[in-house]
């Protein structure tokens, strides 16, 4: 397996939630010389410094300064996925049988995630002296310890024809067996005894349940990815690289990555790209430069930015679902997005810019037009830009079974989107 492949695995194993997504992405930026900075503590920055500074544990800001001014240039991705979340007091006891109640987060795929090995990762809160400081753990039990199994088809026959699942009734994670062993609480105590403190000092939780199977290689050729969370660890990953790759003596201007929260819920929360953070860091950047307030207005006109999320391939079985003359297929390159509705935020333009440096550096590219009578998906672009109005291009690698428990990518286009990030962030 390519070095850069196995890197992208390693990294979708050390990230099965937002919060292990944005641990993961601080450890490998201090490892390459950013510096951590607190959104609560004044800021002191010097040019050619490297940063990050992290948003409720679940966003994440980098960002490489260089020596004197020029031009503002930004990727942004997001850190979330599609999955299952534990509500509180999840659990559900009848004829012996401990199942968990879960709400779904984002537009899953059901069907897919039936009978595989589930894990569970998250936060736990636990009580402390300070309840405006309760003491907070990230876990991964990193291992299997639940499934949702189907329903035989003897006992639904009509399965490969309707198939609709409730999630509400059909999807609950089977944790436990055993009538006289399990308690009404079973889960809240295997969950102390899990983390060696008392249950009551449990003050709450956000646990997501992941896929336990890892990554791989597939294809005759081993050249296809299959993985959990493809969707949009690809693109994460790929913006990290490129802001470690900056190189601070040589480069003018500003570089910044943003790795935002809960895209796949709509943006519109405090660690969103529908909220106020992008604007506030970089309005603290030009403060702590001692930079004029004309100075960040102008170069957000002036500047360019990078949505990057993965774009629909066109599937060998389906291909009728695709635009007839816009097709995007597996191996052919990076993803140009483009939608009359400005669901995707490309004008002329950008279209353009980004074409312009695909073609000067060999890096190659598609168009993606949704089909006209198809609505389609949407990402971030559009909401961040209209925020912090900087030209955008929405960009991203081409997935087949996107929103499944496990998509499908070609490694040459994790190749072509990581050059081309770095080359627009150089």
């Amino acid at each position: 397996m390519k070095k850069d492949i196995k890197e992208l695995l390693t990294f979708i194993k050390e990230a099965p939630t937002p919060y292990h997504t944005v641990a993961a992405s601080a450890k490998r930026l201090e490892e390459a010389g950013f510096r951590e900075l607190k959104l609560s503590e004044h800021w002191q920055l010097q040019p050619g410094g490297r940063y990050f500074v992290k948003v409720f544990d679940s966003t994440l800001l980098a960002f490489a300064l260089g020596t004197e001014g020029g031009p503002l240039r930004i990727a942004t991705a997001h850190t979330d996925f599609p999955c299952f979340r534990l509500k509180p007091q999840p659990e559900i006891l009848e004829d012996g049988y401990g199942v968990l109640n879960v709400e779904k987060y984002g537009g899953m795929m059901l069907r897919t995630w039936l009978d595989r090995p589930l894990a569970l990762a998250g936060k736990v809160a636990l009580r402390s002296a300070d309840p405006f400081a309760p003491q907070v753990r990230l876990v991964d039990f990193n291992r299997p310890l639940f499934t949702i199994p189907s329903l035989a088809i003897h006992m639904d026959r009509e399965v490969n024809t309707e198939g609709k699942l409730n999630v509400q009734s059909d999807m609950l994670p089977l944790a436990a067996v055993g009538e006289d062993e399990l308690t009404e609480d079973f889960f809240r105590d295997w969950l102390a005894a899990e983390l060696n403190v008392e249950q009551e000092d449990i003050l709450s939780y956000e646990l997501s349940v992941y896929p336990y199977e890892e990554g791989s290689l597939c294809g005759v050729y081993e050249d296809f990815v299959s993985s959990p969370r493809l969707d949009n660890l690809t693109s994460v990953l790929a913006c990290l690289q490129g802001i470690m790759a900056v190189d601070t003596a040589k480069m003018t201007g500003l570089r910044l990555v943003a790795l935002f929260d809960n895209e796949e819920v709509g943006s519109q929360t405090k660690q969103g790209a529908g909220s106020a953070v992008l604007l506030q860091v970089l309005e603290r950047i030009y403060l702590a430069l001692g930079k004029s307030r004309e100075e960040l207005p102008a170069d957000i006109a002036a500047g360019f930015m990078l949505s990057v999320d993965v774009a629909h391939a066109l599937h060998p079985n389906f291909m009728n679902k695709s635009d007839p003359t816009n097709k995007t297929v597996l191996g052919d390159g990076v993803v140009l997005k483009q939608a009359a509705s400005q669901s995707y935020a490309g004008d002329t333009e950008a279209v353009a810019i980004v074409r312009g440096v695909c073609e000067a550096y060999d890096i190659p590219w598609q168009h993606f037009v949704n089909r006209s009578d198809s609505r389609g998906g949407s990402t971030l672009g559009s909401i961040a830009s209209a925020l912090v109005p900087l030209r955008t291009m929405d960009i991203g690698v081409p997935l087949l079974a996107m929103h499944s428990a496990r998509e499908l990518m070609h490694v040459n286009d994790q190749r072509a989107l990581a050059k081309l990030i770095k080359q627009i962030l150089a």
